[in-house]
Order: structure tokens, then sequence, then C-alpha cells
């Protein structure tokens, strides 16, 4: 479906630049208005605000760029930048209303499951599986960009609209979890980190991985997995765009899951509901983008 464009002050707003300036614009209005909850308020305020505007510096740029490479390469970079800066801010807003639900989350999974899966699955470490489940776990980072080319290259530049405002919208999603239901992590809580005993063996994607853990991540961003429910919904692009492509990704994204809980990143309820949140907000893009499109048509007279 073609998604409509506005015009303001002279920059190209689309339905992808709807979601991902809102999203930030609206959680940055939330640090400011409970900013007294927070550690470092303004390093936070002031960092959103020069995202959004760099972002609307990228538009702008946009506008009168023309070569396709450069087009998909600033449009990627900029979109997927600040879906990251959407991410770390959700983050540092985790306990602005809760407190962790680690001890939920774990009660509730021993009485599914009899046991910790965390504990039970060092049974099944072994040094091969353990660096595939690491490869699929840093795998991510690149099929992002790569879905994307694919996608920009073979199918035009509304395709991948279509692909980065859905990856949009459940990045906006998973952030607003974070604040919803705050969840610490396995590795950062003392009741089920010092249970985890079974020592990773693993080669180069796993120096990677956990060089991830140790520099980049940070307390929570876990329920839903982010990897889990984007990893989804780039799975079912992936269908949408390049049949040969889903094909390759389906055994990284099914491990990819596994490698959320077996690398100690996510619980197993994480995974699950990263999931199933994906689910109900690939249903509802074509409706949005519906809604989006009457809206601008009204905005602009149906000459969007």
């Amino acid at each position: 479906m073609e998604k409509k464009r506005l015009f303001l002050a002279g920059l190209e707003i689309r339905l992808t630049d709807a979601v991902v300036l809102g999203g930030l614009v609206f959680l940055t209005l939330l640090a400011l208005a409970f900013n007294g909850r927070l550690a470092h308020p303004t390093a936070l305020i002031g960092t959103n605000l020069l995202f959004l505007v760099l972002y609307i510096g990228s538009l702008a740029i946009l506008r009168h760029l023309r070569p396709k490479l450069l087009r998909f390469l600033l449009r990627t970079a900029s979109v997927q930048f600040t879906y990251l800066q959407v991410f770390m801010t959700s983050r540092d807003l985790q306990l602005l209303f809760f407190s962790w639900n680690d001890d939920r989350v774990l009660a509730w999974e021993k009485t599914i499951f009899g046991l910790q899966p965390l504990v039970w699955i060092q049974k099944l470490y072994t040094p091969p599986l353990t660096e595939w489940m690491f490869f699929v776990y840093v795998a991510y980072i690149v099929i992002y960009p790569i879905l994307g080319a694919v996608i920009f290259f073979r199918h035009g530049e509304e395709a991948n609209e279509d692909y980065l405002f859905q990856l949009g919208l459940i990045n906006l999603v998973c952030g607003l979890g974070f604040i919803l239901y705050p969840v610490n992590g396995p590795m950062r809580w003392e009741k089920i980190r010092v249970l985890l005993t079974e020592p990773f063996q693993a080669g180069f994607f796993g120096s990677i991985a956990e060089y991830i853990r140790a520099n980049i991540h940070g307390n929570g961003g876990s329920i839903p997995s982010p990897h889990c429910a984007v990893a989804t919904v780039m799975w079912v692009m992936s269908h949408k765009y390049t049949r040969q492509g889903f094909v390759f990704l389906t055994p990284v994204i099914l491990s990819l899951y596994v490698s959320t809980f077996y690398g100690r990143f996510h619980y197993v309820s994480d995974m699950v509901i990263g999931i199933a949140v994906a689910v109900p907000v690939l249903f509802a893009a074509p409706s949005i983008a519906r809604a989006w499109n009457r809206w601008t048509d009204k905005r602009t007279g149906g000459a969007a």
C-alpha cells in the first residue's frame, strides 16, 4: 500500500517519520514531566533533542538527494539510529512508575515449567552450539540494514518505507513495554544469576556478544524482547518482499529466538512476549497506514 506524504515547513513527512519522531517526542516529554525521578534528566533530554534535530536535518537533506545509494544510506542510518535512541530512552525511563518484576517472571516460569529454564538449558551447552547461538544473536544487527537494502533495491523506496515503518512501530511498542513492565534481566538479577554457573565456551561471535553484553547492554530492556519482536517483523517482511531471503532467514530467526535465553540475555518469557507483541503490530500496520492516508488526504485535499 502506498503511503501518502505530508509536507510541513518544506519537509516531506512520511508515516515512518510520524512513528519515529512521534515516539521520541513522546518519550522526551515523559522524561521532562517526570525529570525528578531520573538520575540524569538533562543529559537524556538533551541527547533526545539532538537526535530530533539531526533527524529533521536528514529529512531536509533527503528532499534534495537524488542518487539511490545515498538516499538509502541516509534514510536507513537516520531511521535506525533513532530507533536505537528510542530504545535507550525507554530503558532509561523504565522505573518511572513501577519497580523490577524479575521475581514475578521467575515465579511464573517455575510454575509453568516446574523448573527454571535458564538453569536447565545449561545442560545443553556445547562449544559449537554456543557459537551458533551467539552468531545468530549478533547477526540480528546486520540483518536490519541488509534486508532493508534488498527491499530497497529490488522493490523501491516505497517498499523500504513499509519495512522501516513496521520496524519503527514494533520498536516503539517494545519501548513502552519496558516502562509498563520493567524487567532487569537474568544476568543482572542476583536470584537467578547465581544459578547460571555453567561457563560459555565460544569463539569469535561469542566474544562479540559478550562485548555487547558488557559495554552496550544495560539494566532492563527485557519484556518484550526487542530481538524477538523485531526479528519477527523482519522475518515477515522478508516473506513479503524476498522469498529467497525468507528461506535463508528462517533457521537464523528460529535460532535467534532460542539464543536470547540460551545466551542469558533474556528470560523465556521475554522471548514469548516479544514474538506475541509482533503479531498484533503486523496485523495493525495496514490499518494504521490507511488511517494515515485518510488523515493526510484531509490535510492536503487529496494532493499528497
